[in-house]
């Protein structure tokens, strides 16, 4: 008897982790923390004027994002507009702003507002390098595991993917991972988006097919559109580029 129950406990183990590593649909919220004076630089955080503005604005700024998907698709955007943000730097978040990742196909379409401008970027899915590490941390329940990258040549990324979900994808445009990235964290932009729940939940075929619009280019193309009108803003418009190529 006793063995007869030591069997099934193992079996029942066994088929509980299997059931945990195959998720492959669901729905997942992520709270992005953006710490907007780390923005300004010493001198600026200085000057009386600057004093005076940060006793009316929040340091932190808080979002709650979420993200649907399958095996064969994700979207990403705005789960709903924070109204206790108040915007010193960079610009306010826009529920208009969806990332949808055909992953069958390595295909990714970005519905993007930059100031008075929408762009729709249509392109392959970003190939970034990533290491992979030893390092671990739990994530919403779920072991992960810590991968390095950079884009724009010199801002590092810092990811945290678990491969209990198998599925590509993550927050922003960012995958390319053996798993789903529950954790992010570009420290140069003072910015990090942590999974916060996961539902098993299948998204219907709207949720996955939302409706997009703007200016139609591809990565590089909007790049040099970038570029382009942020060409005399200084470290502050390299600052707007980098934010805008997440």
């Amino acid at each position: 008897m006793k063995y007869w129950l030591i069997n099934l406990f193992l079996v029942s183990a066994f088929f509980s982790n299997a059931q945990v590593k195959f998720i492959t649909a669901g729905k997942i919220e992520f709270e992005k923390r953006f710490n907007q004076f780390a923005m300004y630089d010493k001198e600026d955080l200085e000057s009386n004027w600057m004093k005076d503005m940060m006793k009316n604005f929040p340091k932190v700024l808080s979002d709650m994002y979420v993200l649907d998907f399958n095996e064969d698709k994700s979207v990403y955007k705005l789960a709903k507009e924070n109204t206790d943000n108040k915007y010193l730097w960079g610009r306010k978040p826009s529920t208009d702003d969806v990332i949808v990742k055909d992953l069958k196909n390595s295909r990714i379409k970005i519905q993007r507002d930059v100031y008075e401008e929408t762009f729709l970027i249509e392109d392959s899915l970003r190939n970034c390098e990533w290491k992979i590490t030893n390092e671990t941390r739990k994530i919403a329940g779920f072991e992960c595991k810590k991968a390095v990258t950079k884009i724009c040549d010199s801002v590092y990324v810092v990811a945290f993917y678990t491969d209990e979900i198998m599925v590509s994808s993550g927050p922003e445009s960012f995958g390319n991972l053996p798993g789903m990235i529950l954790g992010l964290a570009v420290p140069r932009l003072n910015t990090t988006w942590f999974a916060t729940k996961v539902e098993l939940i299948e998204p219907t075929p709207q949720e996955l097919s939302p409706k997009q619009k703007g200016k139609k280019v591809n990565w590089q193309q909007y790049n040099v559109s970038l570029g382009k009108a942020m060409k005399d803003w200084g470290k502050y418009g390299s600052k707007v580029i980098w934010t805008s190529l997440l």
